[in-house]
C-alpha cells in the first residue's frame, strides 16, 4: 500500500508568532490529518476515499491550504514546547477574624483569571475552566479552554482570557476564538489589552506590546525578571517585576520613568491618573502615571498576592499569601483584616461594595464590604456563606475551529478574508463601512477567500480599524 507523509511547522517571527505543526499522511485511500501546537500530540482526523486519486488530491489540497498560510516543511522534534512557568504560591491560613463571605464558589483547581462587570463575574483556573456567574451566585455558563488560564482581562465589550498555551482567547461570542498567539520562546506571566493593543510581560522581565493584527510592535527588556505586572491605557503600559515599575508609551515602548519599591512586584491594578504594584515584601505602592512618584504606600502584614481598588481610589484592597484580605483609606491607612476562609486571594475586583475574589484554593468569593458586614465581622458575627454549584446540566462550550453557516439576509456585517503576502487580512464588505480598513477578527478561522457573517463591527477608539464583535458565521 502506497504512504505519502507531510510534516509541516508554522512558525513566524515576531512577538505574536504561533509555533504550530500539520501533519498529512496519506496511505492509500485513506488521509489522516493531525494538527496542534508542537510538543502536544494535537487532534486527529481521517478520512476515506472511495479512490486513490482522489485521496490524493485530497491531501495535496490539504498541503498547499497551510502552505499558503506561512506553515512550511519541517522536521518533527527539533522544536520544543513553549516554556510554561506554573506561578508558585504558597498560602496559609489567617489567623484574623473571618470575612463575610456571602456565597463562593469551587471552580475546582487553582484560580488567577477574575472579571466582574455590572451583569456577572468571570472565573478561570489552572485547568481551563472558564466560569460566568450572577452577582448573587448562580453559575449560568462555562468554557473549556486547551491550557490553562492566567488570567481575564476586559477590553471595552470584549472579554478576553489569556492561557499557557500562548493564545489569548476571545470569551465575547458563543465559542472562544483565538485573537492573539504568543511567540512559543515568550514565558508568559501576565497580559493586559486597551483598545486592541495588548501587552505581555514575562518571566524574563521583558515586556512586549502586540497590535489589533497580531502583529510585534516593541518590545522592552529591563535588568530585573519575573514581571507579574502589566496594566495598558490610551497611552501608556506600566510594567512590574523584581526591580520595580516602568512605564513606556503605548505607540513605541518609549521608557518614561523607572521607580524602585521594596519587593519584588507581584501584581498590578490601575485607575485613571495612579497605578498600584503590590510586592513579596507586604506593600502596595500608589505611584502617579505621569512622573512615577510614589503618592502613597499600604502596608500589610505578609507578601501581596493581588490587589484592587474602589472607584477613584476612595478605598485600596489588598490579598496576602496567608489568606488575608486587607482594606485602606486613601491615604494609607489600614482599616481591616479579614481571613478568606478559601485561601489566598490571587486575583480581585471590587464592586457595589462587594469585594470578588479568586483563591489558591480555586475559589470564587463575595465578600460583603460594607460598613455594616464588616463591622459585624470584625465583631465576630458574619453570615454562613452558601456554597455555589453548577448545575449538572450545564453546557460546557469548548474552543472549536466549526462554523456555522448563514446567509447574507440573515442580519449582520458582510467581511470577507484575503491574502496579503504571507497574512491574511479580514476587511468589511458591507456597505457603508470604509474597504481599506482592516479588522480585527479570530485567527483560528480565518481563510483566504472566505466570506463571514459577524454581529457588528465597532471602530477602535484609536480610530484606523474595525473590531468585530459577538457571533460569527460563514458564509457560502
Amino acid at each position: 500500500m502506497s504512504e505519502q507523509t507531510t510534516y509541516l511547522e508554522l512558525s513566524e517571527d515576531g512577538g505574536g508568532s504561533a509555533h504550530k505543526f500539520y501533519e498529512v499522511v496519506r496511505s492509500g485511500t485513506r488521509v489522516t490529518v493531525t494538527y496542534g501546537r508542537i510538543g502536544t500530540p494535537g487532534q486527529t482526523k481521517t478520512t476515506d476515499f472511495s479512490t486513490l486519486q482522489k485521496a490524493e488530491a485530497a491531501a495535496a489540497k490539504k498541503v498547499g491550504e497551510k502552505l499558503r498560510k506561512g506553515y512550511a516543511p519541517a522536521v518533527r522534534g527539533v522544536r520544543q514546547r513553549r516554556p510554561v512557568t506554573r506561578r508558585a504560591v504558597t498560602s496559609s491560613r489567617s489567623t484574623a477574624r473571618q470575612a463575610p463571605v456571602l456565597w463562593r464558589f469551587a471552580s475546582g483547581s487553582t484560580a488567577f483569571g477574575i472579571f466582574v462587570d455590572d451583569e456577572r463575574c468571570w472565573v478561570g483556573n489552572q485547568r481551563g475552566d472558564v466560569f460566568t456567574i450572577t452577582h448573587g451566585g448562580a453559575v449560568t455558563g462555562r468554557f473549556r479552554l486547551p491550557d490553562g488560564v492566567k488570567c481575564i482581562v476586559a477590553d471595552d465589550f470584549w472579554i478576553y482570557a489569556g492561557c499557557d498555551d500562548g493564545k489569548v482567547y476571545d470569551l465575547s461570542g458563543k465559542v472562544p476564538r483565538v485573537a492573539y498567539e504568543i511567540s512559543a520562546d515568550v514565558d508568559i506571566y501576565w497580559l493586559d489589552i486597551d483598545d486592541a493593543v495588548l501587552g505581555v510581560s514575562d518571566r524574563g522581565g521583558r515586556m512586549t506590546a502586540i497590535d489589533h493584527e497580531d502583529e510585534f510592535q516593541w518590545a522592552r527588556d529591563v535588568d530585573g525578571d519575573s514581571a507579574w505586572m502589566v496594566r495598558c491605557d490610551a497611552d501608556a503600559v506600566y510594567h512590574g517585576h523584581s526591580r520595580g515599575v516602568a512605564r513606556y508609551d503605548t505607540a513605541d515602548g518609549r521608557p518614561r520613568w523607572q521607580t524602585k519599591v521594596e519587593g519584588n512586584v507581584l501584581f498590578g491594578w490601575q485607575e485613571e491618573k495612579t497605578v498600584y504594584a503590590g510586592t513579596g515584601r507586604g506593600r502596595v505602592y500608589r505611584l502617579a502615571k505621569d512622573d512615577g512618584v510614589v503618592e502613597a504606600v499600604y502596608r500589610c502584614d505578609a507578601a501581596v498576592f493581588s490587589c484592587a481598588t474602589a472607584p477613584g481610589g476612595r478605598y485600596v484592597f489588598a490579598g496576602d499569601n496567608c489568606s488575608s484580605v486587607y482594606c485602606f483609606d486613601q491615604g494609607g491607612e489600614r482599616l481591616w483584616k479579614l481571613g478568606t476562609g478559601c485561601g489566598s486571594a490571587l486575583s480581585m475586583q471590587f464592586i457595589d461594595d462587594r469585594l470578588y475574589i479568586v483563591t489558591t484554593d480555586g475559589a470564587l468569593a463575595c465578600i460583603d464590604a460594607g460598613e455594616q458586614a464588616i463591622r459585624a465581622a470584625q465583631e465576630g458575627t458574619v453570615p454562613e456563606p452558601v456554597d455555589v454549584k453548577a448545575a449538572a446540566s450545564l453546557t460546557t462550550v469548548e474552543h472549536t475551529l466549526t462554523l456555522e453557516t448563514a446567509s447574507a439576509d440573515d442580519g449582520g456585517i458582510v467581511v470577507e478574508c484575503y491574502q496579503d503576502g504571507s497574512r491574511l487580512r479580514v476587511r468589511v464588505t458591507s456597505p457603508g463601512y470604509d474597504p481599506g480598513w482592516r479588522v480585527q477578527f479570530p485567527k483560528d478561522i480565518r481563510a483566504a477567500g472566505a466570506r463571514y457573517l459577524v454581529e457588528g463591527v465597532r471602530v477602535s477608539e484609536r480610530g484606523g480599524f474595525y473590531r468585530a464583535y459577538g457571533d460569527i458565521k460563514r458564509l457560502p
